[in-house]
C-alpha cells in the first residue's frame, strides 16, 4: 500500500502543480514582460518553486546540441545504439570529427536517479571521447513479463555494452556502478574477452565499504536485509506498464538523500525564490536546472535494490572476494590490461575516502604503473563528476589516463 499511498498523495496535489505550471506557461507566452514588475516576479518566483518541489518520474533531455572539440564547435545528436529491456546504450555521436576519438562508456548509477544527473560529466568528456551511456529505465515501465533486474544482471549488461563498443574501449563509472563495473571488467579480463576496456576509471564509489563508514554505510548495516524487503519494498500500482512489479521506489530514495541535508536544500529553495523575485536571472536559473534534475527519480527493482544493501553494502562481497557471477567466483587479480584509475573527493559524505581506493588493493595482477588514485581537495561526492573541479582538476586526469593507454 505504500506505493498507492504515495500516488494517491501526488493526486491530491496535483490541481495546485497543473496552476503553477500554468502560470508560468502564461508568463512565458503571452505575458513575458509581467516580470518588469516586483511583486509579479515575487507571486512568479512563488509558482516556480512549488512547482519544482514536486518529485517525478520522467527523465528530463541531456540537451547536449554541440561541445568544443580542438578550435571547432561541433554538433552532437543522440541515437540509442543498443536496447534491452531495463536500459539502452545511449551513443552521443558526432559526425564533424576528423580523428577518431577514444571510445568511453559512461556507466551510469542505479541509485534512483536518470542518467541525465551525468550531463555535465558527459559534456566534458564529450570533449576528447566518443561517448555512449548507461540510460537506465525507470522500473515501473518494465512489465513484468521482462522477468527479474539484479545485480547479477546489472553486471552483464556492462559487458554486454562493452562488447557493443569493441575492443580497445574504455570505462568510466560513477557511485553505485564502481562495484558491478570492477566486478564486469573481472569476468571479463577471467575470460580473456578482446572487449575489455583498455581503462577502467571508479569514481567515488564503494568497492569497500568498510573503509572509513560514512552515515548512508552505518544506516545500512542497522537493520537486516529482511527489514528492507519488509519495509522499503512495494509494488508498483495498476496505472503503470509495470503494474505489479515489486521495486524500492524513487520517491524514497530521494527522501533519504534530502533528509541527509536537509537544511541545505531548504536553503537553496529559500535562495531559488529569492533570486527570481530579485531578477537574478542567471543564479535562479543555476539552482532550477539542477533540482529539475535532482527531483526526477526512477524506482529500482526490488531485487536489485536488496541485492546491492546486502551484497555491496552490508557483506561486501566483492572486497571480501566471495561475490559469485554466473555460479563462478569473481576475482579483480585477474585484470593484468586494464589500466585503473580511481577518484576520490576529500569531503564525500557518500562514499567515504578510501572506499574507491580499496580497488587497488583487489586488483593485485595489475602491475604499478597501471594503477593511479586521484583525490580531489575541497569537493563533495557530488564535486567529483560535476562542477568547475571535476571539469578543471578531475578530468584531465580521466584524459591523460586514456591518452597513455589508447
Amino acid at each position: 500500500m505504500l506505493y498507492q499511498g504515495y500516488q494517491a498523495f501526488c493526486d491530491m496535489m496535483e490541481p495546485s502543480r497543473l496552476f503553477t505550471r500554468t502560470a508560468l506557461m502564461l508568463r512565458d507566452v503571452w505575458w513575458p514582460q509581467a516580470d518588469d514588475d516586483a511583486m509579479i516576479r515575487r507571486y512568479h518566483a512563488l509558482c516556480e518553486t512549488w512547482g519544482l518541489a514536486a518529485v517525478t518520474h520522467a527523465r528530463v533531455p541531456f540537451a547536449i546540441d554541440a561541445v568544443p572539440v580542438g578550435n571547432a564547435i561541433v554538433p552532437v545528436r543522440e541515437e540509442v545504439v543498443a536496447r534491452l529491456p531495463f536500459g539502452d546504450l545511449l551513443h552521443f555521436a558526432k559526425d564533424d570529427v576528423a580523428i577518431p576519438q577514444p571510445k568511453m562508456l559512461v556507466v551510469a548509477p542505479l541509485s534512483g536517479h536518470f542518467a541525465s544527473l551525468l550531463r555535465h560529466t558527459i559534456e566534458v568528456l564529450l570533449r576528447d571521447h566518443d561517448v555512449y551511456v548507461t540510460d537506465w529505465r525507470n522500473a515501473r515501465e518494465v512489465s513484468v513479463q521482462e522477468g527479474r533486474f539484479g545485480l547479477e544482471e546489472y553486471t552483464d549488461y556492462v559487458i554486454r555494452f562493452l562488447r557493443h563498443l569493441g575492443p580497445r574501449a574504455h570505462v568510466l563509472a560513477v557511485c553505485q556502478p564502481c562495484v558491478p563495473v570492477l566486478a564486469a571488467v573481472a569476468v571479463m579480463a577471467a575470460a580473456n574477452d578482446i572487449c575489455q576496456p583498455r581503462t577502467m576509471t571508479l569514481m567515488g564509489g564503494p568497492v569497500d565499504v568498510r573503509e572509513a563508514p560514512t552515515t548512508v554505510n552505518i544506516l545500512a548495516n542497522t537493520k537486516p536485509i529482511s527489514w528492507f524487503a519488509d519495509n522499503l519494498v512495494t509494488r508498483v500500482p495498476a496505472r503503470y506498464p509495470g503494474a505489479g512489479r515489486q521495486v524500492y521506489p524513487g520517491f524514497l530514495q530521494i527522501s533519504a538523500f534530502m533528509s541527509m541535508n536537509k537544511d541545505r536544500h531548504f536553503d537553496q529553495f529559500r535562495k531559488l525564490y529569492q533570486a527570481r523575485a530579485d531578477g537574478r536571472v542567471d543564479d535562479a536559473d543555476r539552482i532550477h536546472d539542477f533540482y529539475a534534475e535532482y527531483m526526477a527519480v526512477l524506482d529500482l527493482t526490488a531485487e536489485f535494490y536488496l541485492e546491492t544493501v546486502d551484497e555491496v553494502f552490508q557483506r561486501a562481497t566483492l572486497a571480501r572476494g566471495t561475490m559469485v557471477f554466473k555460479g563462478a567466483r569473481v576475482d579483480p587479480g585477474a585484470i593484468r590490461r586494464t589500466a585503473l584509475l580511481t577518484v576520490e573527493g576529500e569531503r564525500d559524505d557518500i562514499c567515504g575516502i578510501g572506499q574507491t581506493a580499496a580497488a587497488h588493493r583487489l586488483c593485485i595482477g595489475l602491475r604499478p604503473h597501471l594503477k593511479r588514485h586521484y583525490l580531489q581537495p575541497n569537493v563533495g561526492h557530488y564535486g567529483v563528476f560535476s562542477g568547475s573541479k571535476w571539469e578543471r582538476q578531475v578530468y584531465p586526469q580521466v584524459r591523460n589516463m586514456v591518452l597513455a593507454m589508447s
